[in-house]
């Protein structure tokens, strides 16, 4: 077999024309985290927007139902059946290299939160370490997996494509956010580093699958 012979079986992870854009807002996103995480690692604040998470704390039925279903749904039973179904919806469209990515995608994005967080240091209540919001990571990485998803699947075109991205990645991200904030889990700016941490993780993950090259016989 000649290397002209091997060829990536898969198709690619990453439309090639969202690349450019999406590794532009992977890296402010980055730059956002970097930031705020460094603001409160050397015990700094923002002061009076993260005081608006207590006012929020406690909403009365029935938002308060609403967002105890929105907040399971980051929990490790709704994440995971979440995650299953958006693999499952993948190999059904025949993109096993997207069903990859989504697990990929999913679980570092929650796994650099979990990292970040003893790292910046930052506590709520006191005791639970807060920044960044790995609820918030999940609910954007998802969205985003599955806005890549359709828009691969329905061939839509870059205009398009991009309402697409941010009609399913900003209300997914706000509505989680907006969850662990109103459920006293959160202050809003650690949910703004879980975002920013979603966007910066699975852009930068599907540019290493498509590193990666699968030979065939």
């Amino acid at each position: 077999m000649t290397r002209s012979e091997i060829r990536d079986p898969l198709p690619v992870a990453l439309d090639p024309r969202l690349r450019r854009a999406l590794t532009i807002v992977a890296l402010a996103a980055t730059l956002v985290v970097i930031t705020l995480g460094t603001l409160y690692f050397a015990g700094g604040t923002l002061g009076a927007f993260d005081n608006h998470a207590e006012p929020l704390a406690g909403p009365r039925p029935p938002w308060h139902d609403f967002a105890v279903l929105i907040d399971f749904c980051g929990e490790p039973i709704g994440s995971t059946i979440l995650t299953a179904g958006a693999v499952a919806a993948c190999l059904v469209a025949h993109r096993v290299r997207m069903a990859v990515l989504t697990v990929l995608g999913v679980g570092l994005s929650v796994a650099a939160t979990a990292l970040l967080k003893p790292l910046v240091g930052r506590t709520i209540h006191g005791v639970y370490l807060s920044f960044p919001s790995g609820h918030t990571a999940f609910a954007t990485a998802l969205a985003l997996l599955l806005a890549l998803l359709a828009i691969d699947v329905l061939r839509l075109g870059t205009r398009t494509a991009a309402i697409v991205l941010v009609a399913m990645v900003l209300p997914a991200g706000a509505a989680m956010g907006w969850t662990e904030v109103v459920v006293s889990a959160h202050y809003p700016t650690d949910t703004v580093g879980g975002f920013c941490t979603a966007l910066a993780v699975v852009p930068a993950t599907a540019w290493l699958m498509g590193r990666v090259r699968i030979p065939r016989r």
